[in-house]
């Protein structure tokens, strides 16, 4: 059975990462005919040159995950492992139900021509719409913990009716975290591609099927789509997929039933999200002084000199460690 997870594993890895191929090679020129390209901040001058660059790619890589899942779907019944659909189905929802928020944004901003789309209060609700229902579904159906696990312990949180506010926040903040990190060519996509890893590694160790076919799929999807999104990018995955990639992380992390895990993962992330917010209050409390050159972090390394591609390197390589960390965290 465990060597069947590894050759299913692989086949929906590899579809995805030919799919999202395919369907990107096929998107691209509609978007660049329709001009569907992603406005730039001002305030990035190293971006002036990006003005245009077909966005939404996001796209491609979700309707390469779902197909690949929908077959997914279909083997799990036949390998009579059909437990796993509910807390899997509910994954792929918290994903597409952030990327559709993502969608509705990034089309915002192309209606307004400018890089701000919806409102931070309208993405908020809507999120927390999204979060809520997720979480309400999950207690339904008996797959949300009502406890937080801390890693590196033997011990967990008692949260009871706690949990509920509790994981909506954490889903919020960590689906935002990975919004920010879509920021330079291939970055998103390469922390993701490792996290994806990560989690595929683990589903094996947890011997959970539904586990290593979404973290093959995610894997694949990234890896197809850095084809077309490294530097220099030839089409953004905008808030569409940054979103989506948020959902599906935290939709895996509950899966694990060790939740934590995932903020020392995903500690690149949540870094970025900090560092937007440090220099907000900073700049608040201080007059107008700036602790980073800019924000999020990412951009205080372009502006101290680093290409794009050292860039994105070093914060994957960055995630490596904290995986290994994270790894730790889940075993010990």
């Amino acid at each position: 059975m465990l060597e069947n997870r590894y050759l299913l594993a692989g086949i929906v890895f590899a579809a995805s990462w030919l799919l999202t191929l395919l369907i990107t090679h096929l998107i691209l020129p509609v978007l660049q005919a329709k001009k569907i390209g992603q406005p730039i901040s001002q305030y990035v001058g190293e971006h002036k040159n990006k003005n245009g660059t077909p966005t939404m790619g996001g796209i491609c890589f979700i309707l390469s995950i779902l197909l690949c899942m929908t077959v997914a779907f279909v083997l799990f019944a036949v390998q009579g492992i059909a437990q796993t659909f509910i807390p899997l189905a509910l994954t792929l929802a918290l994903g597409v139900g952030n990327g559709i928020i993502g969608f509705v944004d990034d089309y915002a901003k192309l209606l307004k021509k400018e890089n701000i789309g919806l409102s931070v209060m309208q993405k908020l609700v809507l999120q927390f719409a999204v979060a809520g229902a997720y979480v309400a579904v999950m207690a339904y159906t008996g797959n949300l913990p009502t406890t937080l696990a801390l890693p590196f312990c033997d011990y967990a949180l008692q949260l009871s009716y706690a949990a509920y506010p509790i994981y909506a926040v954490l889903i919020v903040g960590f689906v935002n975290s990975t919004n920010i990190t879509d920021g330079i060519d291939g970055l998103a996509s390469s922390v993701t591609l490792v996290v994806a890893l990560f989690y595929l590694i683990a589903s094996f160790a947890l011997r959970d099927s539904g586990l290593s076919f979404i973290s093959a799929a995610l894997m694949g999807g990234m890896i197809g789509f850095l084809h077309f999104n490294r530097n220099p990018a030839r089409i953004f995955m905008g808030d569409t997929g940054s979103l989506f990639i948020g959902g599906i992380l935290m939709g895996m992390a509950f899966m694990t039933g060790e939740v934590l895990v995932l903020m020392i993962a995903g500690l690149v992330y949540i870094c970025e999200m900090l560092s937007s917010l440090l220099q907000v209050v900073y700049f608040k409390l201080t007059g107008g002084k700036r602790l980073f050159r800019m924000a999020p972090i990412h951009h205080h390394f372009q502006k101290g000199g680093w290409s794009e591609v050292r860039i994105t390197l070093t914060f994957a390589a960055v995630t490596a460690l904290l995986c290994v960390v994270a790894w730790l965290g889940l075993i010990l």
